[in-house]
């Protein structure tokens, strides 16, 4: 059976990578919209981008409103300045929030209305060009045709996608991640593995998302742990670049599962960072997963050197787990106690919860049946 596989339009990474930039960016167009954040202003990330730029003679306005993870009112401001200021493509960067608002505004651009509209339809449209420049190692976002938006009245993460949401151009260069700080390597990381660890896993995985999955998994447990402990790594850092990429192409492809679908609730209700709340979920998760692909899980333990030949696939499978719960407790990723989120509230809103991820599609992609009453349990026990 054929598979559709689909990357950026071109991928440009390693130390450097913005610099070389710099032709490319010239024939987007003669204004772009910047969209990022504050941090990435007070950094003096956003001037190394202005500067090529300006040696480019492209012209360009930022709007540095993505503060956190972005919703639907982000999304309007955005798009009031790209069409005021009479923009003609976009420029993202940092993390995750700031390449899904790119991914938004653009699609309304072209599409008109409003997010919500776009719940459970496929993007499409004549969308503007779109640079992607990740400042963290971990979202992918900048290979991926997904984005995920709040929507604010309804308080739910909406998972929106479309080919035509795909950036034209993905700038990889890892001096951007060096001033990222533990608690945000953690979880971006932690995010980065989690798509590798599903694409691999999903009903959806292919023989090409395998090798990009796989070798994200390599990647992330040979490299996070330096790149959490010693933030100036410059090896460790470059590597966890390479990975967040992989498992960005790897599940934009192959899609995410449970982890994913669970994890997007808990993050619209109890605004978590989406890394962490996927952490907080890995163990539990993937407990219930592993019975339905343990030759895959096999494969992921064989990955990183802790499979034993003369043991079986649930023997082996298990021993990737328990790799799994060592590198969360090593990132010091907190339960939703320790969060202080409130037990009373969590339980009255987990049948919403537990709607929404299922209403999400991704539960479905996990080599097993994933039931109403499964996700609440999942849930019960991360207060155990």
């Amino acid at each position: 059976m054929g598979r559709e596989f689909i990357m950026p339009g071109k991928i440009i990474s390693g130390s450097g990578a913005l610099e070389q930039s710099e032709s490319q960016l010239a024939k987007f167009g003669a204004k772009a919209l910047i969209v990022t954040d504050e941090v990435m202003v007070k950094l003096g990330n956003l001037n190394r981008v202005t500067e090529v730029l300006d040696k480019a003679k492209v012209a360009y306005v930022v709007y540095d409103g993505i503060g956190g993870e972005p919703t639907d009112g982000m999304i309007d401001k955005g798009l009031a300045i790209y069409q005021q200021e009479g923009c003609d493509f976009f420029i993202a960067l940092g993390g995750g929030s700031p390449i899904d608002s790119m991914k938004a505004i653009a699609a309304l651009c072209a599409n008109g209305g409003k997010m919500s509209d776009y719940m459970g339809k496929e993007i499409a449209g004549a969308i503007p060009p779109m640079v992607a420049i990740p400042t963290t190692a971990g979202t992918g976002s900048e290979a991926t045709k997904f984005t995920i938006i709040t929507d604010t009245e309804k308080d739910v993460k909406m998972l929106l996608k479309g080919d035509a949401l795909m950036p034209n151009l993905a700038i990889i260069d890892p001096q951007f991640t060096m001033t990222a700080p533990p608690s945000i390597t953690a979880a971006t990381g932690l995010d980065a593995l989690t798509h590798a660890i599903e694409a691999y896993t999903s009903v959806k995985a292919q023989p090409m998302t395998d090798v990009f999955a796989l070798s994200a998994v390599k990647r992330i447990f040979a490299y996070l742990p330096t790149a959490y402990a010693q933030g100036g790594d410059v090896k460790a850092r470059e590597e966890m670049s390479l990975a967040a990429l992989e498992a960005g192409v790897a599940f934009n492809n192959a899609s995410v599962t449970i982890v994913h679908g669970m994890s997007r609730p808990i993050g619209a209700l109890f605004h978590v960072p989406h890394g962490i709340s996927n952490a907080m979920l890995l163990k539990e998760c993937l407990t219930f997963a592993l019975d339905g692909a343990y030759e895959r899980f096999e494969d992921l333990a064989y990955a990183i050197g802790v499979a034993d030949a003369t043991k079986s696939a649930q023997d082996n499978a298990k021993a990737f787990l328990r790799e799994v719960e060592g590198i969360c407790d090593k990132l010091q990723i907190p339960t939703l106690e320790k969060y202080g989120i409130d037990r009373e509230t969590f339980f009255a809103r987990m049948d919403k919860m537990a709607d929404d991820a299922l209403i999400s599609g991704s539960p479905a992609n996990t080599r097993k049946p994933v039931s109403k009453e499964d996700i609440l349990a999942i849930y019960e026990k991360l207060w155990n």
